[in-house]
């Protein structure tokens, strides 16, 4: 029986400055609380429970500290089980899987209030001195970061036009800054548009960190804007009159990471059936490097009416 923690007993108030990249990896710091146990706290974002990229970032967290330094993670495929609640505690257990020469690979198990809410297995590689090497090339794109507005800009300039729920959510302190390229879609809503978009983003006054905790930091901002994507092509249907909700997500890191400077998440939704949305990213640096890819596939449909 994996630790767990007698999580009744345990509601807190929620931390709500997080605003930079120093809060932010504070925040996915893991601490020990038992053998291969580890306890995460969470932030309220704004949604109705624990955010996903949270709890895949503190899984990573909880399996960095079981492996070998000279070792980084190259993916992680997860499950989101039961939604999680943010007023408590998380508590994470590592299993070994595998220790080999190159290869290293963990199970990591979300716990709550003695039920699994999320799992996930990692796989770690050293570094590999001769290999084979291509990439897809970053988009051109007119519209850089200096040119576009952020999301908290728009919020700013047309907070009074948007529905309550949007509103509340934009709202929130968030150590990363979006800004996307198809700014039409965010103001006109009513039509269709092709299940592709571009967001440039970047975290808030970073600091020096070494590969294992911007990977954490991607992994964390991997999960915003992904599922929504898949959303595009049907007007009128955003964040505030959906239910939506992870099911899986996967990540591959595909090179080192810098932090300090602009991304662009170049989305794609090739199908949505079944209210479920499946949705790829790929990470790029400015300067073009593909450093990491994701695919995930989430609920999502149309609140149902309570009357």
């Amino acid at each position: 029986m994996p630790y767990t923690t007698d999580a009744q007993d345990l509601k807190r108030e929620l931390p709500t400055d997080m605003k930079d990249t120093q809060a932010l990896l504070e925040h996915l710091d893991v601490k020990p609380v038992g053998e291969l146990a580890f306890e995460g706290q969470s932030v309220d974002i704004g949604s109705p429970s624990v955010y996903g990229g949270q709890v895949l970032a503190q899984s990573l967290s909880a399996a960095y500290k079981t492996v070998d330094p000279a070792r980084l993670a190259h993916s992680i495929h997860a499950y989101f089980f039961l939604p999680g609640n943010f007023h408590l505690p998380v508590t994470y257990q590592v299993k070994p899987i595998r220790d080999g020469r190159s290869f290293t690979a963990r199970n990591v198990e979300a716990w709550q209030n003695g039920k699994l809410i999320f799992e996930s297995l990692i796989s770690f590689q050293v570094r590999e001195s001769q290999a084979y090497e291509h990439q897809i090339k970053k988009p051109f794109l007119f519209r850089t970061p200096s040119l576009l507005l952020s999301t908290l800009d728009y919020y700013q300039f047309f907070k009074r036009f948007f529905p309550p729920k949007l509103k509340e959510w934009l709202a929130y302190d968030r150590p990363i800054e979006f800004k996307p390229v198809e700014v039409e879609r965010l103001i006109f809503k009513q039509f269709r548009y092709k299940p592709r978009r571009h967001i440039w983003f970047r975290f808030l006054k970073t600091i020096p960190v070494d590969q294992r905790q911007a990977q954490q930091m991607l992994l964390y901002a991997s999960d915003y804007n992904l599922l929504f994507t898949s959303l595009e092509p049907h007007s009128g249907a955003d964040m505030s009159n959906v239910q939506a909700a992870s099911i899986d997500h996967a990540m591959w890191f595909h090179r080192d990471i810098d932090i300090s400077d602009w991304m662009l998440y170049q989305l794609d939704s090739p199908s949505s059936s079944n209210a479920r949305g499946f949705t790829r990213g790929n990470i790029f640096s400015r300067k073009g490097v593909l450093v990491a890819s994701a695919v995930q596939e989430g609920l999502i449909r149309p609140l149902r009416d309570k009357s």
